[in-house]
């Protein structure tokens, strides 16, 4: 049984400012729409997403879902509804069982909001999530205090919204047939004649519509992360430079002049090597031999800035942020010293972090050792990444 989300990101968002529409705005390192699709594309019940957005968006919303493998996206309304109805008239010829139709303003909804909506539509065939109302509510008249509304069978309503698809389908085309408008999906259930469970909310599914909210939500994610470190440790020997080979050293991303080159399947940039070993450490992703084998004649001379690119992406797509790089050369020669702020820059560019979470210290081992005689130079990183915590609810 097919189930698919439609995420609505067709609008202007401009109430948050910030100077791009909302759900193209930075949350916690990642853009909120990127955050709800997210939400959808890892939840074992949901099987495809798709996007609708205004067609001047094209741009961001690339950004934005860079790397998740979704379809093109639907191109939106001038109002919510309509563009709701064309992201179910892209689905018609596929005619999925069911549908959750999603606010991308609401980037943080729990797997478990998305599993009760989808798990009521068994029963029923359309399920809203819901909050019950707890403050105390008053009419105004004038501005001032005017009669008390009693809270008794008041409900806040959320999205996802689960409905049957070939249910909520027909009731848009009638609506739309009929100039009808409804705040929302459910609402046009309703007006359609079909009963609409509720089932439990969740506060932390929160619309974000204002600078305020942007706050509010840092501060659920803040909470809701946890911090891993992981650690890489690389050696690759010293040896003659080979023709058309690095001029030089491989190291931290730059090229270092020197007698010598390090010698590898790739480019053999043991600063690169462990920090992309930290970063899939505190990922609990295996290893750089694990996704990159140096058995694999595609990686002979490989630039070690494709294996760190793709550690950092793997961060990102799992919801993650890097905190901070700290990275210690260990060798004799060549001195690291006076090229330590190039490689600082060089990491950050490639990890799409700021400088000031780079480290990069060099050390010797007072010529003891492999690197002490010069054969070879060591490296060993630290990670450290936040993660979403797993959901406990």
């Amino acid at each position: 049984m097919t189930t698919v989300a439609l995420i609505v990101a067709a609008g202007k968002g401009e109430r948050a400012g910030g100077g791009v529409p909302k759900q193209y705005r930075d949350l916690g390192g990642i853009t909120v729409l990127r955050r709800a699709i997210l939400a959808f594309s890892r939840h074992p019940l949901i099987d495809t997403v798709r996007v609708m957005i205004a067609d001047e968006h094209r741009a961001l919303y690339k950004a934005a879902a860079s790397g998740l493998g979704l379809g093109a996206p639907v191109i939106g309304g001038a109002e919510r509804q309509a563009s709701v109805l064309n992201g179910l008239e892209s689905l018609a010829g596929d005619s999925p069982a069911r549908v959750l139709i999603h606010d991308a303003a609401r980037p943080l909804v729990p797997a478990s909001v998305i599993e009760r909506v989808v798990g009521a539509l068994d029963t029923y065939p359309a399920s809203l999530p819901v909050l019950a109302v707890a403050d105390t509510l008053k009419r105004s008249v004038d501005g001032l205090a005017g009669e008390t509304v009693s809270r008794d069978g008041l409900w806040r309503a959320q999205t996802p919204q689960g409905m049957h698809f070939d249910a909520i389908l027909d009731a848009h085309r009638r609506a739309a047939a009929r100039g009808i408008a409804a705040t929302d999906d459910a609402g046009l259930m309703e007006w359609a004649g079909h009963p609409v469970k509720l089932v439990a909310g969740s506060e932390d599914a929160m619309k974000i519509t204002t600078a305020e909210d942007f706050s509010i939500a840092e501060r659920l994610i803040a909470s809701a992360l946890e911090t891993r470190v992981g650690t890489g440790f690389d050696v690759h020997r010293l040896g003659e430079k080979t023709a058309g080979g690095v001029d030089g050293v491989a190291l931290g991303g730059i090229v270092i002049p020197h007698d010598q080159a390090l010698q590898g399947h790739s480019d053999a940039d043991v600063g690169l090597h462990a920090i992309t070993d930290a970063l899939l450490g505190a990922l609990g992703d295996g290893d750089i031999g694990a996704h990159f084998p140096p058995s694999e004649a595609q990686w002979k001379g490989a630039a070690s800035h494709m294996f760190l690119a793709d550690a950092c992406r793997r961060v990102r797509e799992a919801g993650g942020v890097i905190r901070h790089l700290d990275l210690t050369v260990i060798c004799e020669r060549p001195k690291v010293g006076p090229h330590r702020d190039a490689m600082r820059r060089r990491i950050a560019e490639i990890c799409g972090v700021p400088v000031a979470r780079v480290s990069v210290k060099a050390t010797t081992t007072e010529r003891l050792g492999f690197p002490g005689r010069g054969e070879g130079i060591a490296a060993q990183a630290a990670a450290t990444i936040a993660l979403p915590a797993p959901e406990q609810t």
